[in-house]
């Protein structure tokens, strides 16, 4: 049996000098986790997470309340097969927790659940997507994943031209999409950006815009009327998350696709969402994050619930921009994921190891998620990690 035998977490600043339409993310932080586990012999393996991009850190919820939580159990409740559970952890964390009212405890929950698959995968000897597709999809995955290139963010400097340098390098890099942001600028300023994106990439069907919430249903339905003959891929959050009517307006008004759902981090919200929100199963895409939304477990559930309300698994392109969502996407067989190539490092991107072709690419087959692959985030693992000598979740100052 193998004992978990310390969590260890630290915050970490972002390396981020741009803003969307709502947020400047130059102060943005996160969590980093790593999950120390020995075995009956000594080995030890080590599980590496953080939360999920966008949220600030949670480290003192993980370090007070989930990581503690998990502590205190005997290994013989989290563990099945000899090995740490992550399902069976998640349950644990969640435990005496109150329904509703989720706020960023499930972005805390997530980030350790990263860490926990990660560990399962490594002990497992096995990629991260086969051990998802083993257990949760009938042993099938797909080789690749469609992916895309997230970025065109707000520089106080460079305007269009560092717009169009940044969007020229991603079919260098194998991508055919593009998302960049609407919102922060006048119409007429966004309207020209997004003139811009489609004559580098070649079409507005691979181009998507994100508004980040920013627009009252009014303004929504005037920036939408004012792209809808473009047929861009998709427009995303154009208002706030949780304005199910408001949702339900703009898809009556707007024919091409909208998006969202990266800001909904729960079973339940997600439901909300496809009840009353007026989304379109045949053309609309949904952007739950597991590492936002307490994790695998739950991202596993409001996929069923998707399927059982006639929407495609295949609708699903999760937010985060990372290698974990890579393999979620590859074993889970949902429609694809983002990618951050050159933002929010170093917890953004997939790394130099994993080729993007055609838009397409394929989680590292190494055990675990792979961040060993991604040297600078394993330098930032160990770096920032590594004064942790003890047991339990507090941070050494030494």
């Amino acid at each position: 049996m193998i004992r978990i035998e310390s969590i260890r977490v630290r915050t970490i600043p972002l390396q981020a000098d741009y803003r969307n339409a709502t947020v400047s993310f130059a102060g943005m932080t996160g969590s980093v986790v790593a999950i120390l586990a020995r075995g009956d012999d000594g080995s030890v393996e080590v599980g590496y997470g953080f939360g999920s991009i966008g949220r600030y850190a949670q480290t003192e919820m993980i370090r007070e309340r989930f990581g503690p939580r998990l502590l205190r159990v005997d290994p013989s409740a989290y563990n099945r097969g000899g090995l740490p559970d992550p399902l069976l952890l998640n349950r644990l964390m969640r435990r005496d927790e109150k329904q509703g009212g989720h706020g960023e405890r499930s972005v805390a929950i997530g980030a350790i659940d990263m860490a926990a698959w990660d560990l399962y995968a490594k002990l497992e000897r096995k990629p991260l997507f086969l051990c998802l597709a083993e257990r949760f999809n009938g042993g099938r995955s797909d080789s690749s994943v469609e992916v895309y290139a997230a970025g065109g963010y707000y520089y106080d400097e460079g305007g269009q031209a560092r717009l169009r340098r940044e969007l020229e390098g991603y079919p260098e890099r194998g991508f055919r999409s593009v998302k960049i942001k609407i919102g922060g600028a006048s119409l007429k300023e966004d309207l020209q950006r997004i003139e811009t994106a489609i004559a580098t990439v070649g079409s507005p069907s691979d181009v998507a815009v994100d508004a980040n919430g920013r627009f009252r249903v009014e303004e929504a339905l005037e920036w939408g009327k004012a792209m809808e003959d473009l047929n861009l891929r998709w427009y995303e959050e154009p208002v706030d998350p949780l304005d199910f009517e408001a949702y339900k307006q703009l898809g009556s008004a707007y024919g091409p696709p909208l998006a969202t759902g990266e800001n909904l981090f729960s079973l339940q919200e997600a439901n909300n969402l496809i009840r009353y929100a007026g989304l379109r199963p045949d053309r609309d895409i949904l952007q739950m994050d597991p590492g936002l939304a307490y994790g695998v477990s739950e991202y596993l559930d409001i996929i069923h619930a998707l399927e059982s309300a006639g929407w495609s698994r295949r609708s699903c392109f999760p937010h985060g921009g990372n290698l974990f969502n890579l393999h979620v996407a590859q074993g889970l067989q949902i429609g694809g994921t983002e990618v951050y190539p050159e933002v929010f490092a170093p917890l953004g991107g997939f790394g130099e190891s994993v080729e993007i072709e055609k838009g397409r690419a394929s989680a590292p087959e190494v055990p675990g998620i792979g961040w060993e692959t991604k040297p600078d985030l394993m330098d930032c693992f160990k770096e920032r990690l590594k004064a942790q000598r003890h047991k339990g979740t507090k941070d050494s100052k030494g």
